[in-house]
């Protein structure tokens, strides 16, 4: 079956308000492509004034996360509802990021993507492997035990709408990149561990992006794998190649 594709910039810590708003203001016309859903997943404070700057465009705003309470005494977290309220619709969850500096497991994580579906939020949810655990042999089945944790409780039904992307950990931010053979080889993997949980049937359905210094170069090779649906990006969706990369 046809999965339509999706590229989603990853900004991370970066963008004030005002250069979210400018930045947006340039990107619109060069990611201007309904046959590709584009997401800009931002900064919670750079939230509202991407959502003024993309309306009446293609372009969707994501959150880089959200806790799995709905409200409460969780100081400088933000709750679900609040990120619906705003117009959000997707939301990343378990980059390797925050589960290295904020500590997040992946029970935690099989609770955000569940509370996500509960509000009506697509998770994109990222896995990947470090270096040292690729050179021992081990990248597949630690990739299945994140995804066979992430989605433990998760029905078919909602994880058919999700998201999947593919990030090895030594290839983020470094300048290096997976292959397209390593980065395909992967994303198989996670599709047949979906089945194998699933069904064919939801397989063919999720979606599963490759992330790991995407750029305008690399983007193309990358995106004709036949398990591969799109990219995570990061450094380069802060630039105007972003609209080359959702274009390829």
């Amino acid at each position: 079956m046809s999965r339509k594709r999706i590229v989603a910039g990853n900004w991370k810590m970066n963008m004030t308000p005002a250069e979210t708003t400018a930045f947006i203001a340039k990107l619109r016309p060069l990611v201007d492509n309904t046959e590709v859903d584009v997401v800009l997943c931002v900064p919670a404070i750079d939230i509202i004034p991407a959502m003024t700057a993309t309306r009446g465009t293609n372009i969707e705003i994501g959150a880089q996360n959200m806790h799995f309470e709905e409200n409460g005494a969780y100081t400088g977290e933000i709750a679900p509802g609040m990120l619906t309220d705003a117009g959000v619709k997707y939301v990343i969850l378990g980059h390797s990021e925050r589960r290295e500096y904020n500590h997040e497991t992946d029970e935690v994580l099989n609770k955000k993507v569940k509370k996500a579906f509960e509000h009506g939020l697509t998770p994109i949810l990222c896995c990947g492997e470090t270096l040292e655990q690729r050179n021992k042999g081990i990248t597949l089945d630690f990739i299945r035990m994140q995804i066979k944790s992430d989605l433990a409780g998760v029905p078919a039904s909602d994880v058919e709408e999700m998201v999947i992307a593919y990030e090895p950990i030594w290839a983020i931010g470094t300048g290096e990149t997976a292959t397209s053979a390593q980065a395909e080889e992967v994303c198989k993997a996670i599709r047949e561990c979906i089945a194998e949980i699933y069904s064919e049937g939801t397989a063919e359905r999720v979606r599963i992006q490759y992330g790991g210094s995407v750029n305008a170069a690399n983007a193309k090779e990358l995106f004709s794998q036949p398990d591969i649906d799109g990219g995570l990006v990061g450094g380069a969706s802060l630039k105007p190649d972003f609209g080359k990369i959702v274009n390829c």
